[in-house]
């Protein structure tokens, strides 16, 4: 394999993975603020620019190393700033805003997936591998990020659905465990599938519904799943 071809074998799956996870955190910004939490505007992430939001190990070095190792590829950007207690309604605003990551995922999962049977339809050669390839991975991305994010785990977005659901003096423990949340994340993915391979949260709990809509997408736009 010559130095080109892994190039483009690893940008199908960044340049797809920046875009979602950009757009992702901008649009819990972009929530709260018209929700009236203007702290991500008044720090300048409400910017769609990478740069602004590149994580260098969630961004960059994970998603690598997972596309070299040919493992499912999925990272992350820098939270964008919510301060919950200025959205006029806090508890029900804070269910919107987090809702916001994954309907935006969603959204372009749906468009990502119209933009693949346009490509197709209309190249008579089935489309230039490289654009199927990433609009290919842009939906499966769009689609595992968003089912993954809603893991009610703090402090994941399906977390701060929770908390927001929950009665006052329930939600406030719970989000005492957003500090346990990384360590958390950790076990969950790699520790415990080591220990036993039957309990691998992704392949159990996200996998399937993931790929349920993926499928689902895919052959609503006319294409092979």
């Amino acid at each position: 394999m010559n130095i080109g071809t892994i190039v483009s074998s690893i940008a199908v799956w960044i340049i797809p993975l920046t875009i979602a996870i950009v757009l992702h955190e901008v649009s819990h910004g972009w929530v709260a603020n018209a929700l009236g939490d203007p702290t991500a505007k008044e720090r300048g992430r409400l910017s769609v620019n990478p740069i602004t939001h590149v994580d260098p190990v969630g961004t960059i070095l994970l998603p690598l190393g997972l596309a070299i190792a040919h493992l499912p590829v999925f990272g992350w950007a820098k939270p964008v700033p919510v301060d919950f207690a200025r959205l006029r309604h806090p508890r029900s605003g804070m269910v919107l805003v987090a809702l916001a990551g994954p309907g935006m995922n969603i959204a372009l999962a749906i468009l990502a997936a119209a933009l693949l049977a346009l490509a197709v339809s209309v190249t008579p050669t089935g489309g230039s591998t490289f654009l199927v390839g990433n609009l290919s991975n842009f939906v499966a991305i769009n689609v595992f990020l968003a089912i993954f994010n809603m893991l009610p785990i703090p402090p994941f977005d399906g977390g701060h659905v929770v908390q927001g659901l929950l009665p006052p003096s329930l939600a406030q423990r719970y989000a005492q465990l957003s500090r346990f949340g990384f360590p958390l994340l950790l076990f969950l993915l790699i520790i415990l599938p080591m220990l036993a391979p039957g309990a691998n949260i992704v392949a159990r709990v996200v996998g399937p519904p993931a790929d349920a809509l993926i499928d689902f997408l895919l052959r609503s736009a006319g294409l092979p799943a």
